[in-house]
């Protein structure tokens, strides 16, 4: 005769399925995953950067944007005084730095791409190629960009001292009256802190091309090896090509790099004649010593809009290519 093993007793009838008691504890889980505290501690985490980023990114540029239109020298809201383009009229007729400082931006743009994006493309593509002691290669080499731009000010003016200098020392030309002053001199000055941008520049657009190259197939070197292409049609025709997503970045970024351009040029003469740039006259006039707020900020819009023309685009495209995926 057999038993019936069906039958359960009252205990193990009281006791769940496992599977069960899993989903139970899952679903009292997440019910208790957001509590009260921790929806507090969410918002002051998520909530305190934002006010501060809206209060001192959108807010002063949303005020800078309708001082550009008013007259203020910063003492009382009541001297604000409501003077339409004015500012701006006098601002491209006439003020005799407004114009050189557009030309020094566009030169320090040219001088960024093609010296130091280049030779930090040569640097990326010899590190990529896995040469010994390539990781003390790249330290060196992006140290520069750690460094801020002041220390780096302040090491090149150690370089360019018409007295003690590297490059007087080197060239004899650290004698009296054979002094050359790199930094005081209108017609040297702002190639000299270019020669300082560059060094720092190189190594930044060093670590953007390596980034660039680790992303790329390595069977298209194989393949490009099997047809019997040399190293060079190889980086022409096959690596250099896949690049394109890294070449907009480094035209964005350098574009960037060159309208906020501001702390080599201060640290070194505080925008002396030779090396106006438009960030310069923005804060001479702000804070210097006529302050002009109403006029500073004209020309901060005025950057401001060069700055969008560049930046727009490219988020387009970026946006346009992540739908696309």
């Amino acid at each position: 005769m057999t038993t019936d093993t069906s039958t359960k007793s009252p205990e193990a009838a009281a006791v769940p399925p496992s599977g069960a008691a899993s989903d139970k504890r899952v679903q009292t889980g997440h019910k208790r995953l957001l509590t009260r505290r921790d929806r507090l501690t969410l918002g002051l985490m998520a909530g305190l950067p934002t006010i501060l980023h809206v209060a001192l990114v959108w807010v002063t540029a949303l005020a800078s944007i309708a001082l550009a239109f008013t007259t203020w020298d910063g003492i009382g809201f009541d001297a604000i005084k409501w003077v339409g383009l004015e500012n701006f009229k006098q601002l491209f007729n006439d003020n005799p730095q407004f114009w050189p400082a557009v030309q020094h931006n566009v030169i320090w743009f040219v001088v960024l791409i093609l010296i130091p994006t280049p030779l930090g493309l040569f640097l990326a593509v010899q590190l990529d190629k896995k040469i010994r002691f390539s990781r003390v290669y790249q330290t060196a080499f992006f140290l520069p960009v750690v460094l801020s731009m002041a220390v780096i000010g302040f090491v090149w003016q150690l370089v360019y001292n018409p007295d003690t200098g590297l490059i007087n020392s080197l060239i004899g030309a650290n004698e009296p009256g054979k002094y050359i002053d790199w930094i005081g001199d209108p017609d040297l000055n702002l190639w000299a802190i270019l020669i300082a941008a560059s060094w720092r520049h190189a190594g930044y657009m060093m670590i953007l091309y390596l980034a660039g190259l680790k992303g790329v197939d390595p069977a298209l070197r194989e393949a490009s090896a099997l047809d019997g292409a040399g190293e060079w049609q190889t980086f022409k025709n096959v690596i250099f090509p896949t690049l394109r997503p890294t070449n907009t970045i480094v035209l964005v970024v350098t574009i960037i790099e060159a309208l906020r351009a501001f702390d080599l040029v201060f640290v070194f003469n505080k925008g002396a004649e030779g090396t106006e740039l438009l960030s310069i006259l923005v804060t001479n006039n702000i804070i210097g010593e006529s302050s002009r707020i109403g006029y500073g900020s004209a020309i901060a819009v005025v950057l401001l809009v060069i700055s969008l023309v560049v930046i727009i685009p490219y988020l387009v495209a970026t946006f346009r290519k992540e739908r696309r995926a």
